[in-house]
């Protein structure tokens, strides 16, 4: 089977971006489907080096071919990178239509793929919201006669899709507030390709952690009268976790945040960039953790959407117990070994408490878990049979 993957390694070429896109790629490999990569935002690229965005595609573009390469050498020409200014960089432009317009499945994964007209040839053309709340709520805003100009030409390109995944896997749930807006959601979550993540149990490790952005400069999705937030907004209702629990808890934190006022709480702040500049240094900086602490966004809290982080989903997979804001998620996935949801400080005091009494335990169980839920083969193979490809 032909299948197009779509993502954002090239236009954030970060670690932990990588590995989530990359996931795919050697997923679908692994299940001996021919993959070819394909990034085009229509948009300019961010280069973490001098932390703005440019249109000078060249480091990302070689950030991008080492990353794939990851998947293996025939990977080295089933790329392509649209540059802002139209060129193509990998494979050219012919081959890049020639493989969408006969491929089985064009998975545009984020969302991230302008759908232009040259690459709708596909069979089924698939659109996997990794970010719920944001898409429906530009969907519901041109429902509503309220969209901007960019918010419904976004829209058109959605609707374009054959069918729809989304990470907002209580989605079909009463207590779940994203609308559906006409559309059949698909529950969906991240791959793992677990010889990517090897079991890792240390126990002299100290920390638990978390790699976050304070703030994002996105459009805040408004459901029904009601603004969502970012991840600012759950941090702040746990600032003083630290004088709760004996263990350290450290944050490598990017963007705008009160960073002195962490510190004078108790949290050990570090930079993001410095942790995951590269997969290698992500991927490193998740192993060096004893478990990982960490809030959601409050879009994926207050909405009972059920999202899962993917990143917590890698944590699992080095045997890293896990403890988490519960979004929703607490039905579809076993808790209470390894994996901890939590609502209130007292809730997260106490799942610490519980790794911390049998630690080796909670790693084991972690390890299981993402074996169970996140095999990039299982996981991968559920979504082609939703997609309609099988």
């Amino acid at each position: 089977m032909k299948i197009v993957v779509t993502g954002l390694i090239a236009g954030y070429p970060l670690g932990g971006v990588g590995w989530d896109y990359l996931a795919y790629v050697s997923g679908f490999r692994r299940l001996g489907h021919e993959v070819f990569y394909l990034e085009d935002t229509g948009q300019w690229l961010y280069d973490p080096r001098v932390h703005t965005f440019t249109d000078d595609v060249s480091f990302n573009a070689a950030y991008l071919a080492d990353t794939l390469a990851r998947a293996g050498d025939s990977m080295r020409d089933q790329w392509s990178l649209r540059a802002p200014d139209g060129t193509y960089h990998g494979a050219p432009v012919a081959r890049v239509e020639h493989f969408c317009n006969t491929a089985d499945l064009f998975l545009n994964v984020s969302g991230a793929c302008w759908l232009r007209d040259a690459y709708r040839g596909a069979r089924r053309i698939a659109y996997l919201d990794s970010d719920p709340c944001y898409s429906q709520a530009k969907l519901l805003a041109v429902e509503q006669g309220t969209a901007t100009e960019d918010q419904a030409y976004s829209v058109g390109l959605i609707r374009a899709h054959h069918c729809f995944f989304t990470f907002a896997e209580n989605i079909a749930d009463a207590s779940c507030a994203i609308p559906h807006c006409g559309l059949r959601w698909m529950p969906t979550r991240q791959p793992i390709v677990l010889d990517d993540w090897p079991f890792a149990f240390d126990p002299d490790t100290r920390h638990y952690t978390t790699v976050m952005s304070w703030k994002t400069d996105v459009t805040l999705p408004n459901l029904a009268g009601i603004t969502y937030g970012g991840k600012d907004v759950e941090f702040l209702k746990f600032m003083g976790l630290p004088a709760r629990t004996p263990v350290p808890l450290q944050v490598a934190l990017s963007g705008a945040a009160p960073r002195d006022e962490l510190r004078r709480q108790g949290w050990d702040v570090i930079d993001a960039y410095e942790q995951s500049h590269s997969m290698d240094a992500y991927r490193n900086y998740l192993r060096g953790s004893r478990a990982e602490w960490s809030i959601a966004k409050n879009a994926y809290v207050a909405s009972r959407s059920g999202w899962f982080s993917t990143r917590s989903a890698a944590y699992l997979a080095l045997g890293k117990p896990v403890v988490v804001q519960d979004t929703g998620f607490r039905r579809y996935y076993p808790t209470g070994e390894g994996l901890f949801a939590f609502s209130t400080m007292d809730e997260a005091v106490d799942a610490i408490a519980q790794i911390e009494s049998d630690y080796r335990r909670h790693c084991d169980a972690a390890r299981a878990i993402a074996a169970r839920e996140f095999a990039a083969e299982t996981v991968l193979q559920r979504l082609l049979r939703n997609a309609g490809v099988l």
